[in-house]
């Protein structure tokens, strides 16, 4: 799809265009594919989004493709073999927050039966559109992601300050940040 036009920030590479182009800004409401973003957004927190990409089928071996059941349960032997893990980000603190923040999954599925009944709530169910005009325009973080930050700490969450909870909303299309001539937008998704 050389001819579309899309938004400035996936142009560096292939992988930034399909992931863009499949992925980003789609609403997710499968519980799996929530903490799989959950679990990459929280390790890309001071990287680049390209280095996680490149490193997401890694990441899929390492983290029992991203089943938080098995990943809530990892003892110390699991996580020391994934702090030697170099396909993956050998961050200590990063590496054990995925696995308190898999127990805290857990516990919000059981709380409102799912974790997407209790993130997507936040928006009332469907995508903010934020009608985005120009890549400039795109935001960090907003009042709705301090919130959610600030509620998923409360929870006993780790790294999920507000920029990379807004990141989290904008992969899993809870808001849509596509620029208005983007072809994603032009196709309303």
């Amino acid at each position: 799809m050389p001819n579309k036009i899309r938004c400035k920030w996936c142009l560096s590479s292939d992988l930034y265009r399909k992931y863009h182009d499949e992925e980003w800004g789609v609403p997710v409401f499968d519980d799996k594919t929530l903490f799989e973003f959950l679990l990459l957004e929280t390790f890309q927190a001071g990287l680049s989004w390209i280095t996680i990409l490149n490193k997401r089928d890694n990441f899929r071996k390492a983290f029992d493709q991203f089943d938080y059941k098995k990943i809530a349960n990892y003892e110390e032997a699991k996580i020391q073999a994934l702090l030697e893990d170099s396909g993956i980000i050998r961050n200590k603190l990063k590496v054990r927050s995925a696995v308190t923040n898999a127990q805290n999954f857990i516990e919000i599925q059981k709380e409102f039966g799912s974790f997407s009944n209790y993130i997507w709530a936040f928006v009332d169910g469907k995508p903010i559109n934020n009608n985005i005009q120009a890549f400039s325009e795109i935001k960090a973080n907003t009042p709705l992601s301090d919130l959610i930050s600030k509620d998923l700490k409360k929870r006993g969450f780790k790294f999920v300050g507000s920029t990379v909870v807004y990141a989290q909303m904008q992969a899993t299309g809870m808001v849509n940040d596509h620029v208005a001539d983007c072809w994603k937008m032009q196709n309303n998704l």
